[in-house]
């Protein structure tokens, strides 16, 4: 099993009415889940932009710890507190530790990383990996993070978050009627691709098909071999296949 360091901030909502209330502010199933289960999720403005990725841990009937990026707690406590009206549900900071675990794992709970369970609080693990590994297993797991491949004009389908983060089943909640319009009846224009490069390019470097400017890197990570693997937006109508060069 390999072991890797996650930052994160923390809001505990709890209450008769956090499982509601939850569930109508984010944009996957929260009720669906046991004690001791997690879900991936949104939270959307109303025309569906990316306010904060979370992951939403329920720890009982009326106990659930939400996770963010570090940058991103302030933003997401303000937030929730100012829509939360009548509900009865507190909402305060906490403080843990994250480890992710690769490989053989029954410890933790699903996150928001393929192949990995995230662990809060272990006084006997400590991390194998580092920041550069882990940031490439991101990259080629095609994991969207905050202030690369999200912020607050992205939409979620393009970064491939419909997927994983989304239900289309639950009720209403802020965001659901441009992000179902996108799923049901239309198609992002851009979407998120996993690209092997001949170097590690700078942050929003163009990439070019035929000519034409058809993308942008978001993020890059040289693996142990030299080579360099990256995330990037492509314009929908370009192949899959197709020769992209750095601009």
């Amino acid at each position: 099993m390999e072991i890797a360091a996650r930052g994160r901030s923390y809001l505990r909502v709890a209450g008769p009415d956090a499982a509601d209330y939850l569930q109508r502010m984010v944009s996957n199933d929260v009720e669906a889940l046991r004690a001791g289960e997690a879900v991936p999720a949104l939270l959307l403005t109303p025309k569906g932009r990316v306010i904060a990725p979370l992951v939403v841990l329920r720890r009982g009937d009326d106990d659930f710890l939400v996770l963010t990026e570090p940058e991103l707690g302030d933003v997401v406590r303000v937030h929730l507190t100012r829509m939360r009206l009548r509900a009865r549900a507190e909402l305060e900071p906490e403080e843990h530790r994250s480890l992710l675990l690769f490989g053989d794992a029954d410890a933790g709970f699903a996150t928001d990383l393929p192949g990995a369970r995230e662990l809060l609080d272990s006084t006997e693990l400590e991390p194998t990996i580092d920041a550069h590994e882990l940031e490439r297993r991101r990259i080629e797991a095609a994991v969207p993070r905050w202030g690369r491949e999200l912020d607050d004009r992205v939409l979620p389908a393009e970064a491939g978050l419909d997927a994983t983060h989304i239900s289309f089943t639950k009720g209403c909640y802020p965001g659901q009627e441009p992000v179902a319009r996108l799923h049901y009846r239309g198609k992002a224009n851009r979407g998120l691709r996993v690209l092997e490069l001949p170097e590690v390019p700078e942050y929003d470097r163009e990439l070019v098909h035929d000519g034409k400017v058809v993308g942008r890197v978001t993020s890059a990570a040289r693996r142990p071999d030299g080579s360099v693997v990256a995330l990037a937006y492509v314009r929908a109508e370009v192949p899959d296949d197709a020769p992209l060069a750095l601009a």
